[in-house]
């Protein structure tokens, strides 16, 4: 059982504060407590990380594709489910249709979780499942392109819905003034696992002739070992971690089972959202800006290979170069956060953003050096923006709706993902030049950066029915 008898456990204080003078010692392990819970959410982050980095940012779509090819006709056509595609757009098409599940399931799992209060019971089983269907693209091999996509559009649906529970516990950790910390950490410690077991792919990956094993084998391995990492370290975060009781329950779905209940329960809060105005005006800020963040990340490989004329060896040594120093730029910005506000600390990065695209569009082609650096910008800014939107998010949610409002979230971020890729593809296509398609993206952070700046966020934390923190 993931819930024994807790013993007369209680939640935690949200706070890390030292106990006041004249206090007894019955006020230090609910500070303990917290710390243990605390480190638990932040393990989960390092466990999850992996799959992003290592399965859907770097191995899983070329190889995929190569299984794909492997299995095409002479006109490089597959057919899977009977219809005609070209095996180049196979692994696209894979990625579109786990989103399309993803923006249906999530907010539906957040409403589950909201009213059960099972959010352990919710992430252990999404991670298990998820962890063990990535595991299981070791077996993906010769022409078997359709296990592959099941596999993986089954781990990515699960870790979208694992990432809504997840998300959920932030505002039981940590009070108004302490979220933007807690949450920056939480991001440092994903960037670093992913960066600790991607350093360790690369190595198997680029000696496999000298190990003895094939380039298929040696990318089935690294595929494999992010499932375990995740399955692994997940262990760690549901044994520390604390469900809490539900709260603001649907009367008509109390009696109704966790499944009726949630849509239910799902229901409820779609129509309360109207109540909530500038909440909806912070995801549609967020909706631009972090698709340019995204549409960077899912290009930056394609125009430095097509248009910079880089090796891939060293387009895969700048992603490595990324994860490290995001580790750092998380925690750097959610220390600047501290001292200016999280809204401001998000705006300036948006400038960042856009003088990194400006530079893009100067890069040099050969100049891996400049690459690099850019690199490193981008490193610096992407972590905190992440953080500092989802503490900022935190703040927005009515209390008790933490998982529901937190799957809308996750739409925002994954559902319309599509639109920073299409500019960037349309830009191309129009103009015939990846310099103006990587400039165009300038719109999503000129515009969401916009729509930040006009939100008053103090009094949309307060019509939420929470509390501002000092600096907002």
């Amino acid at each position: 059982m993931l819930d024994p008898p807790s013993r007369g456990w209680k939640p935690a204080a949200v706070t890390t504060a030292p106990p006041a003078a004249g206090t007894g010692p019955v006020d230090q392990p609910i500070d303990r407590a917290l710390k243990r819970e605390r480190f638990g959410w932040y393990s989960y982050d390092w466990a999850m990380s992996v799959f992003n980095t290592s399965v859907t940012t770097v191995f899983l779509a070329p190889y995929l594709t190569s299984i794909a090819e492997s299995a095409a006709d002479a006109e490089g056509r597959i057919f899977p489910l009977g219809i005609g595609i070209s095996a180049g757009a196979f692994f696209g098409y894979v990625v579109s249709a786990s989103v399309i599940l993803q923006v249906l399931v999530l907010p539906l799992t957040g409403a589950v979780a909201d009213r059960t209060g099972h959010k352990r019971q919710l992430l252990a089983g999404f991670a298990t499942l998820g962890s063990l269907c990535t595991m299981a693209l070791f077996f993906v091999a010769d022409e078997r392109y359709m296990l592959g996509a099941g596999l993986y559009i089954v781990a990515n649906l699960c870790f979208g819905a694992a990432t809504v529970v997840y998300y959920s516990w932030l505002p039981d950790l940590a009070g108004p003034d302490e979220r933007d910390a807690v949450s920056s950490r939480g991001w440092a410690f994903g960037y670093l696992g992913g960066a600790v077991l991607l350093a360790a792919s690369l190595a198997l990956f680029t000696m496999h002739d000298s190990l003895g094993v094939s380039e298929g084998d040696a990318v089935r391995i690294c595929l494999a070992s992010a499932g375990i990492w995740w399955a692994g370290f997940t262990v760690v975060s549901v044994t520390l971690l604390r469900n809490r009781a539900p709260r603001h329950v649907v009367p008509a779905g109390r009696s109704a089972g966790a499944l009726s209940g949630g849509f239910r329960q799902l229901g409820a809060t779609l129509k309360d959202l109207r109540r909530y105005p500038l909440t909806l005006w912070f995801l549609g800020a967020y909706l631009l800006f972090n698709d340019g963040v995204q549409t960077i990340i899912a290009v930056s490989a394609q125009y430095g290979g097509e248009e910079l004329e880089l090796s891939q060896t060293t387009l895969v040594s700048a992603i490595l170069l990324v994860q490290v120093v995001a580790f750092f730029g998380a925690l750097a910005l959610g220390r600047i956060a501290a001292r200016i506000g999280a809204k401001r600390t998000v705006l300036g990065a948006l400038v960042v953003w856009t003088g990194v695209l400006v530079a893009a569009y100067f890069l040099q082609a050969g100049a891996a050096v400049q690459f690099y650096c850019l690199a490193v910008v981008i490193g610096f800014v992407m972590g905190g923006t992440q953080a500092l939107s989802r503490s900022l998010f935190s703040q927005l949610i009515p209390p008790g709706k933490e998982a529901e409002y937190f799957g809308f979230y996750e739409i925002s971020d994954r559902g319309t993902s599509w639109l920073g890729p299409f500019l960037f593809a349309l830009t191309y296509d129009l103009s015939g030049s990846y310099r103006n398609a990587i400039f165009s993206l300038v719109f999503f952070f000129v515009a969401g950066g916009f729509l930040l700046a006009k939100l008053n966020m103090r009094q949309a934390i307060v019509e939420a029915g929470n509390t501002p923190p000092e600096r907002v």
